[in-house]
């Protein structure tokens, strides 16, 4: 019984996690006041566009535009006739969009605000000071390993931040490592990524603290976990009958004295 109790003890405070092992932020006091830099996600391959040319007179405008379809009623264009879509513009493989009377335009690997200047220029040839609007609308994602809801997330927005993408996850499971999280980003067909300590509140200025489009977010399980799946599934079974085990042994030794 002598050896069992100190036994206990050590593996008690071996599932014990530190504090710098868990918290977020923990030098968050030295950055307080310092400007964020700035971040523009930069346009790719797949992305799903809507891009809408406006003017002080509408007719003028409508060529540069694409037709709307009905759900109802996808072949037709008529716009009295059912719920009416916007069309999507899709950004191919080499990184082009077809553009009304524009004809071929470049988009991947600018950011939102330079197509947008490209598109004024190309545009005020034609309408006097066109009023462009650009948004991605498949703009989404990925957060997986040990967090509560693993999975992909729609960004109605185009600016998010890796702390927003874990809290659409509902955060870490205490199981997760914190110090090193993986992002995996790709631009232009070049796979890169990055690993990330979010306890350590630098991490705020890394330019993989906003996410761009697809990226996807790894939670590396920590030690803890890792053995719990090495032992198995059996653990808390193994442990209540040891437990018990223990707790009869201390029984016996105790009415035998």
């Amino acid at each position: 019984m002598k050896k069992i109790i100190p036994f206990l003890v050590a593996l008690f405070l071996f599932s014990c996690a530190s504090r710098k092992d868990v918290v977020y932020y923990q030098n968050i006091d030295g950055l307080a006041n310092q400007k964020i830099s700035s971040y523009e996600i930069k346009l790719q391959p797949d992305d799903l566009l809507t891009i809408i040319v406006s003017a002080e007179d509408p007719e003028i405008a409508m060529p540069f535009n694409l037709k709307s379809i009905s759900v109802q009623n996808p072949g037709k264009l008529d716009a009295s006739i059912g719920q009416q879509t916007m069309q999507l513009y899709l950004v191919d493989a080499d990184g082009f969009i077809e553009f009304p009377v524009l004809g071929k335009i470049k988009v991947s690997g600018f950011s939102r605000s330079e197509v947008l200047q490209m598109l004024q220029q190309k545009v005020g040839v034609y309408i006097k000071n066109p009023i462009i609007n650009l948004r991605i609308m498949n703009f989404k994602v990925s957060v997986q390993g040990e967090v509560t809801s693993p999975g992909t997330y729609n960004v109605a927005s185009e600016r998010i931040t890796l702390i927003e993408a874990l809290t659409l996850a509902k955060d870490l499971t205490i199981y997760g490592k914190r110090n090193n999280i993986l992002i995996i980003r790709e631009i232009d067909g070049v796979i890169s990524y990055n690993r990330v300590d979010i306890t350590n509140a630098d991490f705020i200025n890394s330019p993989f603290y906003y996410l761009a489009q697809n990226d996807v977010v790894y939670v590396e399980p920590n030690k803890n976990r890792i053995n719990g799946a090495a032992i198995g599934p059996n653990t808390g079974v193994i442990i209540s009958i040891s437990s018990l085990l223990i707790t009869l042994i201390t029984l016996i030794i105790t009415t035998t004295k």
